[in-house]
This record gives structure tokens, C-alpha cells and sequence, in this order.
């Protein structure tokens, strides 16, 4: 077992009706003036924002609430509700929605708590963050995993092109997460399917690595694999059915709580490789994509393009996760990428670029993706194999 720090203090309620205790959970974290933020119209027809609001202000709570949080949170968005939150005096936060409402919620706790700093700073760690003020979260899409991590990402908007940025901080943990698998029965399929994808590709992102060695979190891995898979199908076939919104519920948080990376890299855990991620952040930001749409319509070629830098990897990956029996490695693999496309597939998820744009993408647009994940060439990504501007555009192409 390599070295390695853990840290997950997020507190988890989970099952039917957990909703009802967001006032008691919000009131032990301190807060007495809560800002509650949430996305589209969803959350006030199914009357969960009623509920909700009506749980706080029985118990002398006070609440605000403001919507129009969009997929790919916006950095335009963030700001305009720091505004909010510093003249209501908020003191809590409480996300209701999927990643882009909760990652929203952080930039918001940090803003408010720091609102002499420019928030985009964090995101371009040209500051680092000290204080923010709490946050909780009351989960409706189960994918990004942002209601146990400590990442969180946003898009400048007002920059031309835009780009999207991600920070790692402990200032990002939510101090609780509600957790209603109840509350995701109602979401459109296509939702659905990317969040589904999105939960597979984040153990995919920590399995494949090049440091190894820690056969427990392997095991986690490979069982969150197998988990997502089978009920991922499942909760797409019947949307209605409690055992498997709640299975794909928690391997959502699970797969980005960091269970599935730890134990090596020094005490930070697996570095992870991040490629297709950092590459499926370059599109939703040029064109606004759903980000669990962007990684499936490129995995297989990412795949395809570094499996010969650790064969071994993508054998045991294709047996362990699929029962694949082939003997020979570079047979197993492509077999278990073929399983993998498949299931993409089965989520309704583009497994092309092509399928994506829903046309074929010229060069100025990969050339525009490949500038735009590369920073305008001044990095190089992934850990499996490092890829610079080249192998970054020759992967897009691959993908079309």
C-alpha cells in the first residue's frame, strides 16, 4: 500500500425523503441566512424549492433563492449572485441541482467570503483560497460527483473565446449532501445518460495511470465499473426504479469522493490522467456542449491512441470489468473498448465527434478545441502518456 492522505469530510444523508432535514443539517453547520441557489424551472414545478424553503423558514431560518444556473456554470453568473449573496448578508449556501448549480455554490461561498478578490483568480491560481463561507447541497443529477469532491469548475463567459478552468481546494467541500435518489426519477433521458457517462468517466480518469499498486482501490474501481454499467442500463430502461437511481445516485459520489485514487503520487493519491477531461472542458466551453456527451465522443480514440504506453492496464481493465477472456492483452483491450463504446451506446451518448456536433467538425473547430485544451500550446496533459498539441489534435481527429 503506497502513502497517501485521505480526507472526505462531506456528511451524507441519503434515501426518500432526506430533503426534510436540510434545516437541521444547515442549522448544526452554523448557518441562519441561507442563500439558496438552483438551475432551470424543474426545481420549482416539482415543488422541491416550496418544500425546501418551507422546511428552512419553520424553523426561523432566513431564504432567499435565485435561479438560472446553466449547465457549464458561467463565471457572468457567479459573480451576479456573490452581488446577491453580500447584499442579503447570507452566511450559507445551499446548492439544489446537479454539478453546474453546486460548483456555482462554491464560486458563490467563496466570492461572498472574499468579495475584495476576483473570483477567477482562484480558478487561474493566481490566488489561493483561505476562507469560504459553508455550503450544503441537496443532490437532483447524479454525475458531476461535485457534492463529495473537492473540485469545481467554471466558465468565463466574458472572455473571447471562452475557456473553462477547474480547482481543487478543501474550501470546495460541501458540509452535507442530501441525497434523494427520488429526486432524479423525472430527469430527460439524454440528462440521464450524460450523467451516467460522466460517474464512469471519473474512475476512468483515476484508474488509468500510470502509477499503480494499491490492489484495494483497484478493486473499488473495478466494482464502481461494473455498478455503473449494469445499472446505469437499468435506471435508463426504467427511470422509476429506486434500486437503480440509487445505485447510479452513489457511484456518482463515490467515483469523484476519491476512493477510487487513492494510494499513490506521494500523499496526494493517484495523480490520475485526466486527458479526456481536460479535452471534453475544451469543447463544452468553445461550444457549450453537456460535458458527459464530450467524453464519450472521444474515450475510444484516447483510448485506442495510449493503450500501448500500459497494455497491461487495459487488459486487466477489459477483464475485471467486463469478464473478457482473452488471453492475449492487446485482444482484451480492444474487446473492452468495444464493451465501452457499446455502452456509451446504450446511454444514448455520441461516440463520435461527428454524432456530437451532429455534423463533421472542420479543422478550424479541432484546431479551436486543441488551442483552447493546450492553453494555446503552453501545456501538455494526461499521465498515461503525456500529450502535447499534436497528440491532443491528431486524438480529436481520430474521434470525428
Amino acid at each position: 500500500m503506497k502513502k497517501f492522505v485521505y480526507y472526505a469530510p462531506t456528511e451524507i444523508v441519503f434515501g426518500k425523503d432526506t430533503e426534510n432535514s436540510t434545516a437541521e443539517l444547515i442549522r448544526k453547520y452554523g448557518g441562519t441566512r441561507i442563500l439558496i441557489i438552483y438551475g432551470g424551472k424543474s426545481a420549482e414545478r416539482s415543488g422541491l424549492l416550496e418544500r425546501v424553503e418551507k422546511n428552512l423558514t419553520d424553523v426561523g431560518l432566513e431564504v432567499k433563492s435565485i435561479g438560472g444556473v446553466v449547465p457549464n456554470p458561467l463565471l457572468s453568473k457567479a459573480r451576479e449572485l456573490i452581488w446577491s449573496a453580500l447584499d442579503y448578508k447570507a452566511d450559507f449556501i445551499l446548492a439544489i441541482g446537479g454539478g453546474s448549480v453546486i460548483d456555482t455554490a462554491k464560486a458563490v461561498a467563496h466570492g461572498t467570503a472574499n468579495p475584495d478578490i476576483n473570483i477567477w483568480d482562484y480558478w487561474m491560481k493566481k490566488d489561493i483560497i483561505t476562507n469560504s463561507l459553508p455550503i450544503g447541497a441537496i443532490l437532483t443529477i447524479s454525475a458531476a460527483g461535485s457534492e463529495t469532491s473537492d473540485s469545481a469548475v467554471l466558465t468565463n463567459d466574458t472572455m473571447d473565446p471562452p475557456t473553462k478552468r477547474g480547482i481543487n481546494t478543501p474550501y470546495n467541500r460541501c458540509k452535507f449532501a442530501v441525497m434523494n435518489p427520488e429526486l432524479t426519477m423525472t430527469l430527460p433521458k439524454y440528462q440521464l445518460g450524460a450523467g451516467i457517462a460522466d460517474i464512469f468517466m471519473h474512475t476512468s480518469e483515476r484508474y488509468f495511470t500510470e502509477i499503480q499498486g494499491n490492489h484495494l482501490t483497484d478493486e473499488i474501481a473495478e466494482g464502481l465499473f461494473r455498478d455503473i454499467v449494469e445499472y446505469g442500463i437499468k435506471g435508463m430502461r426504467n427511470p422509476k426504479s429506486y434500486e437503480a437511481m440509487s445505485e447510479i445516485m452513489w457511484c456518482g459520489s463515490v467515483s469523484h469522493i476519491g476512493l477510487t485514487g487513492i494510494g499513490a503520487k506521494g500523499d496526494t493519491g493517484r495523480e490520475g490522467d485526466w486527458a479526456c477531461h481536460q479535452m471534453g472542458m475544451a469543447m463544452s466551453a468553445l461550444y457549450n456542449f453537456t460535458h458527459g456527451a464530450t467524453l464519450t465522443a472521444i474515450w475510444a480514440s484516447w483510448a485506442h491512441y495510449v493503450m500501448h504506453d500500459d497494455i497491461q492496464r487495459f487488459a486487466r481493465f477489459a477483464r475485471k470489468v467486463y469478464g473478457i477472456e482473452a488471453l492475449n492483452d492487446i485482444e482484451a483491450t480492444e474487446e473492452g473498448i468495444k464493451k465501452t463504446v457499446k455502452f456509451f451506446k446504450k446511454l444514448d451518448m455520441p461516440t463520435s465527434l461527428t454524432e456530437l456536433f451532429g455534423e463533421t467538425p472542420d479543422y478550424a473547430k479541432l484546431e479551436a478545441m486543441t488551442l483552447e485544451c493546450t492553453y494555446n500550446k503552453t501545456r501538455n496533459i494526461g499521465s498515461i502518456k503525456k500529450l502535447g498539441y499534436d497528440d491532443i489534435l491528431n486524438i480529436y481527429k481520430a474521434s470525428i
